[in-house]
């Protein structure tokens, strides 16, 4: 059977804000959509003796939560194939082994904890910092949520060679049959003279000539196999977490990379990741790539 897109809720309305995307991606890609719920309500309330009658209160809320939310899915794709899971265990731990399983988590940008001024939940940034699969943390405007724009966004790093993200982009942009905006940002070196004006030209045409070049590389195995989906590429000066999120406000998707090291403890994002994670206009995707021993620094 083929692996699931796994969706976790909890019954707030950034859950079901996810849920509904879920459903939406599950049926563009053909999958099976899994739905996840993680509980820790025996911990706080006991097992209830075999032969008792009741059901804690932790358990039929746990319950309800997973009933609510298939029951909003089959509503609103009838056909779909789906399953749902009360996991005992805290969310995080539930997701990243469901993970391990599955195509793609998605998730909502907050969760249950009323705490008002977090730009972005726990268990989202964890789950997308250190799952073995792309993570969606679905945020942003209802044009962005109902793939109104018709365009995926893809950030493409120093090390972006025919990555996972840039796969994961061209099959997202295939499948929406969408505009794939390519951006490969740049910027001059904190030495460089840029008083004068013949310099400042220069420079711009060696970093900008030197973007290009990578972008090549990096799309020429994707492009090859999806040579129907529509190609806008860019290079542009400034710091890319910046550039990526101003970006996403015409974006129904931002395609965004993450490195993992193995050994390494710890939430594993770059600036660009967590950026957007915390201020897209639209859905992210963190796409997880491994790293080179060698390599240092952020993207």
């Amino acid at each position: 059977m083929e692996s699931p897109l796994v969706v976790g809720v909890d019954g707030s309305d950034a859950s079901l804000t996810a849920l509904d995307w879920a459903v939406d991606e599950a049926v563009r890609h053909a999958l099976p959509l899994r739905i996840v719920h993680a509980s820790l309500w025996e911990r706080y309330e006991g097992v209830v003796p075999a032969w008792s009658t009741d059901r804690p209160s932790g358990q039929i809320l746990a319950e309800n939560i997973a009933a609510i939310a298939a029951e909003r899915a089959r509503r609103r794709a009838p056909d779909l194939p789906l399953t749902t899971d009360v996991l005992a265990e805290d969310a995080s731990s539930a997701l990243l082994r469901e993970g391990r399983e599955g195509t793609t988590l998605v998730v909502g940008s907050r969760g249950r904890s009323g705490i008002a001024d977090l730009l972005l939940g726990s268990v989202s940034l964890i789950v997308a910092a250190r799952a073995h699969c792309p993570v969606v943390v679905v945020r942003g405007d209802r044009h962005a949520l109902e793939s109104r724009h018709g365009r995926v966004l893809l950030g493409v790093g120093e090390h972006d060679l025919d990555s996972p993200a840039v796969r994961f982009a061209f099959r997202e942009a295939a499948v929406r049959d969408a505009e794939l905006d390519v951006v490969r940002t740049w910027r001059r070196q904190a030495h460089e003279p840029a008083d004068h004006l013949l310099m400042r030209r220069a420079g711009a045409a060696y970093f900008t000539e030197g973007a290009s070049e990578l972008l090549d590389k990096a799309l020429e195995a994707a492009a090859s196999e999806h040579p129907q989906v529509r190609l806008r590429r860019s290079t542009v000066e400034g710091p890319a977490h910046r550039v990526l999120t101003e970006r996403s406000a015409a974006a129904d998707l931002l395609v965004v990379g993450a490195r993992r090291r193995d050994g390494l403890v710890g939430l594993e994002l770059g600036r660009v990741a967590h950026r957007a994670l915390h201020h897209a206009s639209c859905p992210v995707a963190v796409v997880p790539q491994r790293a080179p021993e060698t390599m240092e620094g952020d993207r």
